[in-house]
């Protein structure tokens, strides 16, 4: 599957990807929302920081003990519901008088929950669309979730202007409701893709199988950590230039448009491997630069740059997806959404608490260098592993070619799958 043509002729792609756009567009407009709310209240970078991201703080938790519900759930019910929790619980927000810490409460309930619902939409997508089609499609949602982060945040910019911060957080719970009812009046009626009923054990069960794998745990660790330390220096945004952060955000969006629309339609196959880690590296380098706090101008231009390095995911999960087992899609790709977000959470109150001791520009160097050097190490530990499973003659020559596994994607529990 190459084209978009292909894409949308393909049954039940048309509703989730509609579902999947007005789910960003309230997640966006809310998170801008609810970080202005709080930093007008506190003026604490560090909480302002945590209220935009702190709900993939629990990403963990829900992907350590419900992710196993992603596979094992009717996709169209749980799409559904999710929408509806995440509506009611936005509208609460909007309370006046809301004390600080329920609202973080409510911040980290979300997170919970969030997780499963990742596993449930990606799962759905590699089984509505072939095999081949799945790096296109999961392109066409990232390209998706740009533009409405684009248009969310200045929708949410424009709408804290004129309606308030609350106000603002009462039109995203609208959105999410709008996105429950497109989930359920949309999406087809389908069987879960696993048998047996959700539980922590068997979400344990799964988890240590997938981490079971060497290869896997460095796709998930490059995954998680480059790119949760770079949303750690968007996390600033906020503090860095309070009237312009919308702004920010929106070309950050646009850079990781450009990133996946380039990614999911014109890299070739052969490349994809070799330019995993050159985007991860672009993706942190720009923010170096953020140590001389430039202009507006000019940092608007290094967020959308650095942003185009987003697409490294789109490669990485296209290699984890070949490593396994079809019935654990769900998991797997709910397993990597959570981690991912769990690790946004972290480097958010990592960054936010070294602006507090220092400056926001000063903390965004420094997530920046600590993203190039893990994405450094990840990429010199998997040539180590490629080396010793090549293995060397007596004479220090490569080893005869030795046959592949027998499969990528090889029966549950055997630990290679």
């Amino acid at each position: 599957m190459r084209t978009y043509r292909e894409l949308f002729r393909t049954p039940q792609f048309g509703p989730l990807f509609a579902t999947s756009a007005v789910q960003v567009a309230a997640s966006t407009t809310s998170g801008l929302a609810l970080g202005t709310l709080v930093y007008a209240a506190t003026d604490s970078p560090l909480l302002a920081a945590l209220s935009m991201f702190g709900s993939s703080l629990a990403q963990m938790i829900g992907a350590t003990l419900l992710m196993s519900a992603a596979d094992r759930l009717p996709p169209r019910a749980a799409t559904t519901g999710l929408a509806l929790a995440f509506g009611v619980a936005t509208a609460v927000l909007a309370v006046p008088g809301l004390p600080l810490p329920v609202v973080f409460a409510i911040i980290l309930a979300q997170g919970v929950v969030a997780a499963v619902g990742g596993g449930v939409r990606y799962g759905l997508l590699n089984e509505v669309l072939p095999k081949d089609g799945y790096l296109l499609g999961r392109s066409v949602l990232n390209m998706c979730s740009g533009l409405m982060q684009i248009g969310g945040f200045a929708l949410g910019g424009l709408l804290v202007a004129t309606l308030s911060a609350r106000g603002t957080l009462l039109v995203a719970a609208a959105l999410y409701l709008t996105g429950a009812a497109v989930a359920r009046f949309g999406l087809a009626r389908r069987e879960p893709r696993a048998a047996g009923r959700p539980s922590a054990a068997e979400t344990w069960r799964v988890n240590a199988l997938l981490w079971s794998s060497g290869p896997r745990r460095r796709v998930y660790l490059a995954l998680w950590v480059p790119n949760g330390l770079i949303v750690g220096c968007e996390s600033l945004f906020v503090p860095y230039a309070p009237e312009h952060a919308g702004l920010l955000f929106a070309f950050a969006a646009l850079g990781m448009l450009i990133g996946d629309t380039v990614a999911g339609r014109f890299f070739a196959r052969r490349w994809r491997g070799r330019l995993a880690t050159p985007l991860q590296l672009l993706l942190a380098a720009p923010y170096l630069l953020f140590a001389t706090r430039p202009a507006l101008p000019a940092a608007l231009a290094l967020a959308a740059l650095a942003s185009v390095g987003f697409a490294a995911s789109l490669l990485f999960q296209e290699r984890l997806m070949a490593l396994v087992p079809d019935e654990f899609t769900g998991q797997a790709l709910g397993l990597h959404s959570s981690g991912m977000l769990t690790m946004q959470g972290v480097a958010a109150a990592l960054a936010g608490t070294a602006a507090q001791w220092t400056s926001p520009s000063t903390a965004m160097t420094v997530m920046a260098t600590a993203s190039i050097a893990v994405s450094l190490a990840l990429t010199a530990a998997g040539r180590r592993a490629a080396v010793d499973e090549s293995g060397a003659g007596p004479d220090g020559c490569p080893a005869p070619h030795r046959p592949a596994q027998v499969s990528r994607r090889s029966a549950p529990g055997s630990g290679s799958a």
